[in-house]
C-alpha cells in the first residue's frame, strides 16, 4: 500500500504542478496550454492517481476502494476527453468554443462532478475507519478535489500539496501501524 499511495500521492502533486497555467479565456492561452505535451503529462498524472488510489485502499477499507473505483470510472472519461481531446483540438481556429462544448457537455461535466464526489465519500469512509489525522488530512484532499477546480493555480498547486502530504502520510502511517499490529492488516 504505502509505494502505490506515495506514488499516487506524487502524481497528484505533479498533476497541478506540471500543467502550463495559461489564460485558457484567450485562444493564444487556450492554444498554448492544451497545445503542450506538459498538458498531456500532467492530466495522465492524476489519471494514474486516479488508478493507484483505490488499489491502495483494498488493503484499508474494501468498500471504500470500490467506491473509489466507481468515482474514478465516473471520472475518467471526462480526465480523458480534457487530456487528449482538447490536446489534439489546440489548433483549431474555434477552440475556445470545443473547449467549451467538450468540458460542459451535461452528462460529461455530471459524471465528472459525480465521480469527484463519489471519490470524496470513499476517501471520508477511509477517514472515519481510520480516526487517524493522516487519514483526515488525506479525506479532505479529496473533498477539495472539485472546488479546487474554481480556484487560481496558486490554490490548484497547494491543492496538489495537500494530496501528496494526505496521500504520502496516509501510506506511510498504515505502514507503521501495521509493522506495529499486524492484525490490522487483517482488520
Amino acid at each position: 500500500m504505502k509505494w502505490t499511495l506515495t506514488a499516487a500521492g506524487l502524481l497528484f502533486l505533479l498533476y497541478p504542478a506540471v500543467r502550463p497555467w495559461e489564460d485558457e479565456t484567450t485562444a493564444a492561452g487556450a492554444a498554448a496550454a492544451m497545445g503542450s505535451q506538459a498538458w498531456v503529462l500532467a492530466h495522465l498524472f492524476a489519471m494514474i492517481g486516479f488508478i493507484l488510489v483505490p488499489i491502495a485502499l483494498l488493503e484499508v477499507h474494501r468498500t471504500a476502494a470500490i467506491t473509489f473505483w466507481v468515482g474514478a470510472g465516473l471520472t475518467l472519461p471526462y480526465y480523458g476527453a480534457e487530456d487528449f481531446g482538447l490536446h489534439e483540438l489546440a489548433g483549431q481556429p474555434n477552440l475556445l468554443a470545443l473547449a467549451e462544448a467538450v468540458r460542459y457537455n451535461p452528462f460529461a461535466i455530471t459524471t465528472f462532478g459525480a465521480g469527484l464526489v463519489t471519490m470524496g465519500v470513499a476517501a471520508v469512509m477511509v477517514a472515519l475507519k481510520l480516526r487517524t489525522v493522516p487519514s483526515i488530512v488525506f479525506a479532505a484532499g479529496f473533498a477539495l478535489f472539485l472546488p479546487q477546480f474554481f480556484t487560481p493555480p496558486a490554490a490548484r498547486i497547494a491543492h496538489g500539496v495537500l494530496m501528496v502530504v494526505g496521500c504520502v502520510w496516509l501510506a506511510w502511517d498504515s505502514a507503521r501501524s501495521e509493522a506495529e499490529d499486524p492484525q490490522l492488516a487483517a482488520a
